[in-house]
């Protein structure tokens, strides 16, 4: 796609910069947990149905699908994800969000959009804008996905279950994007692996409880717990190769109520993250074996229970469909801005779509630290600092975030568009 096609395709953007803000800050405002994004996907449905696009809410609980045709040609679906995370906001953007909700567990939780999803959903209600109003800029099907529940691995398969392979037209590519905690303005993708594989567990131990003065009579859990977090500490360290990537993080540990009192179980939240199919295999099985032994050991009179609680499968680039759109982003931005990068260690639903539909897709990042501060941060060899992605403080830089990552959408659809 030359610049001339990229730049038909953006007619109108400098015009929206204060209806994308407004849109944005009252998204950031008032986020929602995954599978609950009843205010966003109304919010979202709108601006599609403003636009002309036919729109279908309710797909897989909350999703919104809105399908533009005009005219013979490729098919391009567009994603972006809504839910927001039990997070309480410490940014202090004056647009933070002070909102609480009920969780699934019947809790109350304060609520922030500590992952950017919400750009995610500005991004794609102006990008959607655009395509609308500059249809003699290109031909085919545009399909706008507003995808529920990514932080809990459900929403992706959840318009899947409800029918969105065969409701909805077939794409040729499907392209999705996530801030990231670089520079804003500048762009990031690769072929092949680009997000992890994920893995989240609960692992029950059972122990006999007691009075804390007569342990003796108990088969402690809280002792059995701690020692099966220590030795799961070896499944990377010692069980991997030094070429062979993997984060096994403990995230959770529970046990007991009172200081004198064993009590009678513990309880484990794993979260184990993989490239290679192979290397998953083996850390998912050392820890069955760990988990399994340090319970015989202890000699507990059950064993333990592993509950998977979120799974995400890798996230893959076709290598070809990466390709163009790169060479897109690289013909409409600046020398550098598009950069390649390595496998990101986060993870992502959004492969289940492609898989679904049994066709290409692609993922790529965008910056949304403002430049000013990254800078610095980089001089002064603190980037590390920065906040990242689920942190209180995460919010990204309005500007130039909001309009890179609309050009980025709109330029990558017009690879197929307006070919």
């Amino acid at each position: 796609m030359t610049n001339g096609e990229a730049a038909s395709l953006l007619r109108g953007l400098d015009g929206m910069r204060e209806r994308t803000e407004e849109f944005y800050t009252d998204l950031h405002a008032h986020p929602e947990l995954s599978m609950q994004e009843h205010r966003t996907a109304e919010r979202a449905a709108a601006r599609l149905g403003a636009a002309g696009f036919e729109v279908t809410s309710g797909v897989g609980t909350t999703g919104v699908v809105g399908v533009l045709r005009n005219g013979d040609g490729p098919t391009v679906a567009l994603r972006a994800d809504m839910d927001a995370l039990p997070v309480r906001e410490a940014s202090g953007v004056p647009y933070a969000s002070t909102a609480t909700a009920t969780d699934e567990d019947g809790r109350e939780t304060p609520v922030a959009h500590a992952c950017g999803h919400d750009m995610h959903v500005a991004w794609l209600a102006t990008a959607a804008d655009l395509l609308a109003r500059n249809t003699d800029a290109w031909s085919g099907t545009v399909v706008a996905l507003f995808q529920p529940g990514e932080e809990i691995a459900a929403g992706a398969q959840a318009m899947v279950d409800d029918g969105l392979v065969d409701r909805f037209p077939t794409p040729d590519v499907v392209l999705g994007q996530h801030v990231m905690p670089a520079r804003a303005g500048m762009l990031a993708t690769r072929p092949g692996t680009i997000t992890s594989a994920s893995d989240v567990w609960r692992v029950r131990l059972f122990g006999r409880g007691a009075h804390g003065s007569m342990p003796e009579a108990a088969v402690d859990p809280v002792v059995l717990a701690a020692s099966t977090v220590l030795r799961l500490q070896t499944v990377v360290s010692r069980e991997l190769g030094m070429s062979e990537a993997a984060v096994l993080t403990v995230g959770m540990l529970q046990a007991g109520t009172k200081e004198n009192v064993i009590p009678d179980e513990a309880l484990i939240g794993l979260n184990l993250r993989c490239y290679d199919q192979d290397v998953r295999r083996r850390a998912q099985d050392a820890v069955r074996r760990i988990v399994t032994a340090e319970a015989e050991a202890s000699g507990a009179p059950r064993s333990p229970e592993i509950t998977p609680v979120e799974t995400y499968e890798l996230t893959d680039n076709d290598p070809v469909a990466t390709e163009r759109v790169t060479t897109a982003l690289r013909s409409h931005f600046d020398d550098g801005q598009v950069q390649s990068t390595g496998p990101s260690s986060a993870s992502e639903d959004f492969g289940v779509l492609g898989r679904a539909w049994g066709v290409p897709s692609v993922f790529w990042f965008v910056g949304g630290v403002d430049p000013e501060t990254y800078d610095d941060a980089a001089r002064r060899g603190t980037l590390s600092q920065l906040p990242t992605n689920h942190s209180p403080q995460f919010a990204p830089t309005l500007d130039p975030t909001l309009r890179t990552g609309v050009e980025t959408l709109v330029t990558a659809a017009g690879a197929w568009l307006a070919g």
